[in-house]
């Protein structure tokens, strides 16, 4: 059986994208520069980002409130998160956190719930599809199938975003993030070997850009 999330409501959602943004600008990061995309409206959204370190949700949530919340798009969010972390960590679920257990058969419910929760526009799930930590300077995305037995069962309509998260420090202490936006289309014309291949060139490009002097080959 799966742990069901208690998501924030709207308000604590822009209370606390208002406090995380004003940490992030006054304490963390030098620059937040976001490369944005349309935001559909009357859709729900998966935000997919790469996955490098234990602050991506944060800079998940980050990016949801400045192009999503901000817009008046998003209404709440929602976060896959693994079991035994969810056990240990009960508050996770009123953060819209819900359960997923690799390896075991509710998988299958998991994956259904997601699906349930995107039937409804407004609602966003923060997806991390690498599965695992990597390096945000790898050149190549590697995708576990989680997003492709998702997507299939969604009714509604649903918006697919990627972000290429990229950090650097250039000429400051503090690191600077670019945050760098693709739309990967709607649930209805998804096709997984498209969607992976079009976020690798993208990735790819992302770097390339946040790279200031050097040219490299292929």
């Amino acid at each position: 059986m799966i742990i069901k999330s208690k998501p924030l409501s709207l308000f604590w959602l822009k209370v606390g994208g208002y406090l995380l943004s004003k940490f992030f600008r006054t304490f963390y990061f030098n620059k937040l520069i976001i490369r944005p995309v349309e935001i559909k409206s009357d859709h729900s959204y998966i935000l997919s980002i790469n996955h490098f370190s234990f602050g991506d949700g944060f800079l998940g949530f980050y990016l949801a409130y400045q192009v999503l919340i901000k817009q008046g798009k998003m209404k709440r969010l929602y976060i896959m998160s693994l079991k035994k972390q969810m056990e240990m960590k009960w508050w996770l679920r009123h953060l819209g956190s819900f359960s997923i257990d690799p390896g075991k058969y509710s998988v299958k419910e998991s994956m259904a719930y997601a699906a349930e929760i995107l039937n409804e526009p407004g609602n966003l799930l923060l997806f991390f599809p690498q599965g695992n930590l990597e390096s945000c300077h790898i050149r190549t995305i590697q995708f576990q199938d989680g997003i492709s037995e998702i997507v299939p069962q969604i009714k509604g309509n649903c918006q697919l975003l990627w972000s290429s998260n990229i950090g650097d420090y250039f000429e400051s202490i503090k690191p600077s993030m670019y945050f760098n936006m693709l739309d990967c289309g709607t649930a209805k014309d998804f096709d997984f070997d498209r969607f992976k291949r079009e976020i690798n060139l993208h990735h790819k490009r992302s770097l390339q850009q946040n790279i200031r002097f050097t040219q490299e080959e292929d």
